[in-house]
């Protein structure tokens, strides 16, 4: 255009600016006004800077947006309230809070006093992305400036302050609106009552409650399933169990969070009267009985010490017909976790006999650890042939414990083979298996230096090494160069003690047993190959 004797205008600034931001390129947009700027001397307008200004703010870009406001003083641009705006709106998504005063007093002075308008949007984001502290700043800022709140700004403060725990504050802003009449939603009623129960002050949530009914609201089935649950929490499910009576009063349908408090409490003290008559209410309801008690067993056997109280539970409603897959899977889970494997055996086997309670993917990634703690490799190895079978991939738990298993075992084959099988298949596989990986590189290029170096960077990233590591090693320098590497690898980690004198014993064994297989695997291939195979005759040491 500056060829053709074209000149350069604010029309093409602008075009350039609007397509830039409108596809979500601010930089490029940003780009674009100081090069018009310092090349074409055409000096941005002040909504074109406004534009810039906002599509930063939007793509987290606030040190640019920052220095963009300066570059607007400097080029003679005025500020408009809309530019302040912008402004305070991306430093109280930042979190800025000392910065975000100073544009505060800044607008004040140059264009205008921030109105209530500027100040909830302000607390809004705040709130939102969680900077309460600075939040409660800007609050006593908006009283410096005698601005008064509106319904809208006391409802996300108080949302903000309990959300953060912060409970007598947000009950001070809660009166403070109801002196000035402003209308009180259910948004502030609920939330009270939860940073109530949250605070273990349940007594204070159920009043809420009370004026909350009595301001003409209906509760929703959310406020009350955290009523219920503070109460049980505290001992007191008999007023939980009125709660919940009111709740089917008021036709809301319970859901597992109502119900699963309740029948905790009741399961602890045994007082399976009162389980199995909640249960039934729950069938007259036509609920998901069985998911409920998925959703209850989940609750009762994850705290410590209800481990084996969860079985005695699991047998009183089995024997009424309440049963499933999940149900045995978080009951095998939890006993694992106190190393209970006996008990947990039982029931897989008991899963194994069954016709409507067959193991699934969670069940073998499960029990896979279960059987290499117990030393039965064969049955854990079955237990993931049979998940490749039914094409389910196991937990990042079950590869790691199996292939720790084979490679204590000496089969590194095998135990090389699952590492790239878990690799393959999950998505962030374990940092120990994508190093095994990285040293059979090492080991292709058949130098133990940069097999040391390998190790020495996981040592230094607090990866530890374990049995894979040295399997690693075994296996690519037999199949990569020879064993001799293989022991200078290993005598070296002996020395610097990163192996135990007795481990590098065995882990020598396990090299010249690996060795001999490799051999072994060798002489036979190179039979089959030239069809010797068939004319050798195997005699035993009787013969």
């Amino acid at each position: 255009m500056r060829a053709h004797g074209k000149p350069v205008s604010h029309s093409q600034l602008n075009l350039l600016v609007r397509l830039h931001t409108a596809a979500r390129r601010p930089l490029r947009a940003l780009h674009a006004l100081r090069r018009f700027r310092h090349e074409f001397s055409v000096q941005p307008e002040v909504h074109a800077c406004n534009r810039v200004l906002g599509a930063l703010a939007a793509a987290g870009h606030v040190d640019d947006t920052l220095k963009l406001f300066d570059e607007m003083s400097d080029c003679g641009v005025r500020p408009m309230p809309v530019t302040f705006a912008i402004m305070v709106r991306a430093l109280a998504r930042a979190g800025m809070t000392d910065k975000l005063l100073e544009m505060i007093r800044r607008m004040r002075v140059e264009v205008c006093q921030p109105d209530v308008f500027v100040y909830t949007a302000l607390v809004k984001t705040m709130v939102r992305w969680g900077h309460v502290d600075g939040c409660i700043r800007v609050w006593e800022e908006m009283r410096r400036d005698r601005v008064d709140p509106d319904a809208m700004a006391y409802t996300t403060m108080v949302a903000g302050l309990c959300n953060a725990g912060m409970v007598e504050k947000a009950t001070e802003l809660f009166e403070e609106m109801r002196r000035k009449g402003l209308l009180v939603d259910r948004t502030v009623y609920a939330s009270l009552i939860d940073a109530y129960v949250s605070a273990r002050r349940v007594g204070d949530g159920c009043r809420v409650l009370k004026e909350m009914v009595d301001a003409g609201y209906r509760a929703e089935l959310g406020t009350y399933n955290t009523l219920i649950g503070g109460l049980c929490e505290i001992g007191r499910e008999d007023k939980a169990h009125k709660m919940f009576q009111i709740v089917l009063h008021e036709e809301l349908i319970p859901s597992s969070e109502t119900v699963s408090p309740l029948l905790v409490c009741f399961a602890d003290k045994g007082e399976m009267a009162k389980f199995f008559g909640l249960v039934d209410k729950l069938v007259e309801l036509s609920l998901p009985v069985v998911e409920i008690l998925v959703d209850f067993l989940k609750l009762f056997a994850c705290k410590s010490g209800r481990e084996l109280k969860s079985v005695e539970v699991f047998e009183a409603f089995r024997r009424k017909g309440y049963c499933s897959v999940g149900i045995y899977n978080i009951l095998i889970e939890n006993l694992l976790k106190i190393k209970e494997r006996k008990k947990a055996l039982l029931l897989f086997e008991e899963m194994q006999g069954s016709d409507d309670y067959k193991p699934d993917s969670f069940t073998y990634s499960h029990m896979i650890p279960c059987f290499v703690d117990e030393g039965n490799i064969e049955e854990a190895c079955s237990s993931y042939n049979s998940m490749m079978q039914a094409v389910w991939i196991p937990s990042i738990s079950a590869y790691c414990a199996l292939v720790k298993g084979l490679c204590k075992k000496g089969e590194i084959n095998e135990a090389i083979s699952l590492v790239k099988d878990c690799l393959g298949n999950v998505e962030n596989g374990p940092m120990e298996f994508k190093y095994t990986l990285t040293i059979l590189e090492a080991c292709r290029s058949k130098s133990p230096e940069k097999v040391i170096k390998v190790v020495d960077e996981m040592i230094e990233l607090g990866y530890p090494v374990e049995e894979i590591i040295y399997s690693a090693i075994i296996y690519g320098f037999c199949k990569y160069a020879s064993s001799t590497e293989a022991r200078k690898v290993l005598s070296t980690m002996r020395d610097r003690n990163i192996i135990s004198e007795a481990n590098f014993i065995v882990y020598e064994d396990m090299l010249n047993e690996h060795l001999k297989n490799v051999t072994a695997d060798l002489v036979i291939s190179g039979l089959k190959f030239f069809d010797l195979e068939s004319k050798l005759k195997w005699k035993s040491r009787d013969d």
